[in-house]
């Protein structure tokens, strides 16, 4: 009985087996067709059934195919956008900015340019590495989303664009950060104190500030001990008032004792020139 049981079963899951082998080819047979076919009205329907079936592929292939046939017409617009979402769904988000932004130039005026300018601007940021590669795609990204909201001012999607471009700002922050740490740490004390300045500059309600006024303390005491007699003077100084604004800021920081014995000796040094 269990050896005809499994016969049965084996030919089971080989008829089921047969009957999917010869949907896939029938069905690849009717998409060669389709390819082919001279029926633009047909092939428009099947482009927009596989894009809602998320076959983009195949949607994207046939739209490609029908984009010269309805350009400017209203079927041309709706190509245009399922063409962008093809690439955006299939995660190709440098040539989905493209068409997202070929559509807002195409078609301004239409009721999707807006969310297609924002989806143009997404993509960069999507497309946005981590902190420490390039990050030509994250000031790219910065610079479409203001462009949204310039454009658009009063879109619902303003906060969402704002705090993307918040979170890309965050990211090239940290970069700034952790390069001037690298110099601060390569005992390039001037390249150090130099990205510290400009990092506090371009980002000041940056939430390291406490942090790196510690480290333009220590780089400006280093800086002072390695200098030249001439520059030793002003560049103590610079250390004690980066100490001053640090004990200002954050009275309770913890680098405050350690940093205590540094400002000592800058001030009894300083003292020796009077």
């Amino acid at each position: 009985m269990k050896f005809v049981y499994f016969c049965a079963m084996i030919k089971k899951m080989l008829f089921v087996g047969f009957i999917l082998v010869s949907m896939v080819f029938t069905s690849c047979s009717n998409y060669n067709k389709l390819l082919k076919s001279t029926d633009n009205e047909t092939k428009f329907e099947a482009a927009v059934d596989y894009f809602e079936r998320k076959d983009y592929n195949r949607a994207l292939e046939l739209f490609d195919l029908l984009q010269a046939a309805y350009r400017g017409t209203a079927k041309g617009e709706d190509i245009s956008y399922y063409t962008a979402y093809c690439y955006y769904n299939l995660k190709d988000y440098t040539v989905a900015s493209y068409y997202f932004k070929r559509y807002v130039q195409s078609y301004p005026k239409y009721a999707r340019a807006e969310e297609c300018l924002f989806m143009s601007a997404y993509c960069y940021y999507l497309d946005s590495p981590r902190y420490s590669l390039d990050q030509t795609n994250t000031y790219m990204a910065i610079s479409e989303l203001q462009l949204f909201t310039d454009t658009y001012p009063n879109s619902e999607r303003v906060a969402e664009a704002n705090e993307l471009i918040d979170n890309l700002r965050e990211k090239l922050e940290l970069k700034h950060f952790r390069i001037s740490i690298m110099y601060y740490r390569m005992r390039d004390y001037m390249a150090a104190i130099t990205s510290f300045e400009n990092l506090l500059k371009n980002y000041p309600d940056t939430e390291r500030r406490e942090e790196i006024l510690q480290y333009m303390t220590l780089a400006y005491f280093e800086f002072a001990e390695n200098s030249i007699p001439e520059k030793k003077r002003e560049r103590y100084e610079s250390a004690v008032e980066a100490y001053n604004n640090l004990l200002y800021l954050y009275p309770e920081s913890e680098y405050l004792a350690d940093l205590k014995e540094i400002d000592t000796k800058a001030r009894q040094l300083l003292e020796s020139y009077q």
